[in-house]
């Protein structure tokens, strides 16, 4: 016999464990038990369906049948003029019931209703009735759990996440969710960063996707986005919508630029990031193992935008191509290896940041005779805002060999 009590326990445990809402686990039961009434008691096509009461502590059995007439259904005989493009189905008096015989019993009858017949008590079953009931008891919760970790996990599609790393293999960190597991592919990862089993990981979800093996979750540490939520996290600017991060560009590891504005005429947007003696930016930096972070102010205008992107070099003159989208970058010779950056760093984000193709040119001009922008005016050397920080200490500064007529065009046909 069905022990109730001990079934309501079994569900109390499974819906607080699996987080499996108890309609759903009832379902489950129910249609395990009609299962296995129908393999030990059921005839070929029969629809079975039970109830359980859990405050009553009883169990009942329904056959369920379906109200057809001869548009739907097909007789014996006439199986032999049956046409191939015929898509009736053979009548079963089992599964089917005639729209004339359904109105005796329900006077109200309409084609594709059901019409329930009580069928007898059963609680015993044989061992392959109780193993049919078992496997689909199993698979119905299996379901149910997926179910439940696919709305959990996709509402957070697009958000951080953190979970335990549990494995690394063959190049691919596994993270722990509990529940689920997600996976940082190597190219979601940031260069140089080192993955202790049992650490604590934070990443980016940007794909939820369901496969015959469960639950695929997969993370990044280098998309730009997990920058965003991150500044998000740690300003209440950004997160109330009051700054909008307008793009950002990223060399994960290494360099990062990012665009930020606000209508307010009253928010500082480059201060909102940075925060009280880089606080703010120090710990997003922090989070992405030292990566070196550039926060400059958007604007509208092109000519503007791509100046400032060039920080902290110090641009004399930008002409912009509308057809080319290209910008020409007149720099004199001593900002000329700083608007390159190491490597050709700095050019390649400004122009990943901006969306323009930057050609940058070197002014026969002396030094002296250019016009400084004010310091801080669209860019703040996180060096000066917290003298303890190591972290924020090379943030804006760019150690590049002078640069040569060879490179220089070499990095330009990269930005290009």
């Amino acid at each position: 016999m069905l022990d109730i009590k001990a079934l309501k326990i079994a569900i109390e445990q499974l819906e607080t464990e699996r987080r499996i809402g108890r309609e759903k686990l009832i379902d489950a039961i129910e249609q395990s038990l009609a299962a296995a009434y129908k393999k030990e008691y059921g005839k070929k096509g029969q629809v079975v369906r039970s109830h359980i009461d859990l405050d009553a502590g009883s169990v009942s059995f329904d056959q369920v049948k379906t109200v057809v007439d001869d548009s739907l259904v097909y007789f014996e005989d006439e199986t032999e003029d049956k046409d191939e493009a015929d898509e009736r189905e053979a009548y079963n008096e089992e599964k089917h019931i005639l729209l004339e015989d359904a109105r005796i019993i329900k006077s109200d009858a309409q084609i594709g209703d059901e019409i329930v017949f009580n069928l007898e008590p059963k609680d015993d079953f044989g061992r392959i009735a109780a193993q049919t009931a078992k496997q689909v008891i199993i698979q119905r919760i299996r379901e149910a759990e997926r179910g439940s970790i696919m709305e959990e996990f996709g509402s957070k599609e697009g958000d951080i996440v953190s979970g335990h790393i549990q494995k690394v293999d063959r190049g691919n960190v596994f993270i722990d969710f509990n529940r689920a597991t997600g996976v940082i592919p190597p190219a979601d990862q940031i260069p140089g960063e080192h993955y202790n089993r049992g650490s604590r990981i934070r990443g980016y979800l940007y794909h939820v996707e369901e496969s015959p093996r469960g639950i695929n979750l997969k993370i990044s540490r280098t998309h730009p986005k997990f920058m965003e939520k991150l500044f998000a996290q740690e300003s209440p600017e950004i997160a109330n919508g009051l700054v909008e991060v307008k793009s950002i560009a990223r060399e994960p590891g290494a360099r990062s630029k990012i665009a930020v504005y606000t209508e307010d005429p009253n928010i500082d947007p480059v201060g909102s990031c940075v925060g009280q003696r880089g606080v703010r930016v120090s710990t997003v930096m922090n989070e992405l193992s030292g990566e070196k972070i550039d926060i400059i102010e958007w604007s509208s205008d092109p000519e503007e935008f791509v100046r400032k992107a060039l920080s902290p070099a110090k641009v004399l003159e930008v002409v912009l191509d509308e057809e080319e989208h290209k910008a020409t970058i007149e720099v004199t010779p001593d900002q000329l290896s700083l608007a390159i950056g190491k490597g050709g760093q700095n050019v390649r984000l400004a122009a990943k940041l901006t969306g323009w193709k930057i050609d940058i040119k070197g002014s026969e001009l002396p030094a002296e005779e250019v016009a400084e922008t004010p310091e801080g005016e669209d860019f703040k050397p996180l060096s000066e805002l917290s003298e303890n920080n190591e972290n924020a200490e090379a943030s804006t500064e760019t150690e590049a060999p002078e640069a040569t007529e060879e490179k220089l065009e070499e990095v330009n046909e990269e930005t290009q």
